[in-house]
């Protein structure tokens, strides 16, 4: 599907603010601060169901009750998100839902001016990078992400409480590991898929000999249930005395690797931003292949981040999607860009 318009209202800065989007290439100009990023935020939502950097309270437009925000695709359907200081509601075919049904849904490829640093970031950083792109990829990861995250911060409160017993931790426990189970194997499986072209989507945009890889580092590796239960379970004193869950998936690092080396301290700027492009063609790629949809790319302003070659390359690659671009300049080989 093609993304036709996008209204938003009291929806960050945007007291009132509408977008008409072109099939091929949207280009939104303007200052930094003025609200640019904002309308890839509204999009986000309206595919995805909820917001890549804040939540609802902090969306909303400073001194107002609400925010509504409002997409249509070029077959007519329109999708609504409003909130207003109390809950969230999403209306699609005059049907009223607290969450975006995941048939609703429909796969994107983001890109952030953060995401040319993800290699030297911490691993919550590559954690949430990859979460983000396997809950896109799968509704079975992305729930299983929801209930692990729920299930971690419920216990890690009962962690805190000097009068709990290890009985009462037991039902977070079973959660943990039913989920944290799925997460792994499905972290394992989509990082192979990844691999196996990284180093030749690689290449082609940098035109040498280099490898590359991602090695997904986790203590987790192919338990079934009750062997991370039984890890929960004997960590149990040890969690207490840190107050918080020790043993799990939330603490999986991905790693990029250079020509066998950490690719932190060893790739140049120009070979990361070259890891990070061929990163995101292969997301797209395998986003098309796994859900039979081609995903919208949202580019915010990361020309400004890329060479003239590496913009190119980024166009090209593209060249078949709905892309919109924010920049706070115009730029050229675009394709139809308004």
């Amino acid at each position: 599907m093609i993304i036709k318009t996008i209204k938003l209202t009291n929806f960050r800065n945007h007291k009132s603010y509408s977008l008409n989007c072109k099939p091929t290439t949207t280009l939104i100009l303007g200052e930094n601060g003025c609200g640019k990023t904002s309308v890839l935020e509204a999009i986000y939502i309206l595919t995805q169901g909820k917001s890549f950097r804040a939540t609802d309270p902090d969306i909303i437009k400073r001194d107002t009750e609400y925010y509504l925000i409002e997409l249509e695709y070029d077959t007519g359907e329109k999708v609504l998100a409003s909130y207003d200081k109390k809950s969230k509601t999403f209306k699609v075919e005059d049907k009223k839902t607290r969450r975006l049904s995941p048939k609703y849904k429909y796969p994107i490829i983001l890109f952030l001016p953060s995401d040319l640093n993800l290699i030297t970031g911490a691993p919550s950083r590559h954690r949430d990078y990859f979460d983000r792109f396997f809950s896109i990829l799968s509704p079975e990861y992305n729930s299983a992400l929801n209930k692990y995250n729920k299930a971690l911060v419920q216990r890690n409160k009962l962690l805190k409480d000097e009068f709990i017993s290890q009985a009462s931790i037991f039902p977070w426990n079973v959660l943990l590991a039913k989920n944290g189970v799925i997460l792994n194997s499905l972290r394992q499986k989509f990082i192979k898929e990844i691999n196996q072209t990284l180093t030749e989507t690689y290449r082609s945009i940098a035109e040498n000999g280099d490898n590359v890889e991602i090695k997904y580092i986790t203590d987790i590796n192919n338990f079934t249930e009750n062997e991370y239960l039984n890890f929960l379970e004997k960590n149990y004193e040890k969690d207490r005395i840190l107050g918080h869950t020790s043993f799990g998936v939330h603490r999986d690092d991905f790693e990029f690797i250079f020509n066998q080396t950490k690719a932190d301290g060893s790739a140049s700027r120009g070979e990361t931003r070259s890891i990070i492009l061929a990163l995101k063609f292969i997301e797209a790629k395998i986003i098309a292949e796994e859900l039979g949809k081609k995903p919208i790319i949202l580019l915010d302003d990361v020309f400004s981040e890329l060479d003239n070659k590496r913009r190119k390359c980024l166009i090209n690659n593209f060249k078949n999607h709905q892309v919109i671009i924010t920049s706070v300049e115009k730029f050229t080989n675009s394709r139809n860009s308004r």
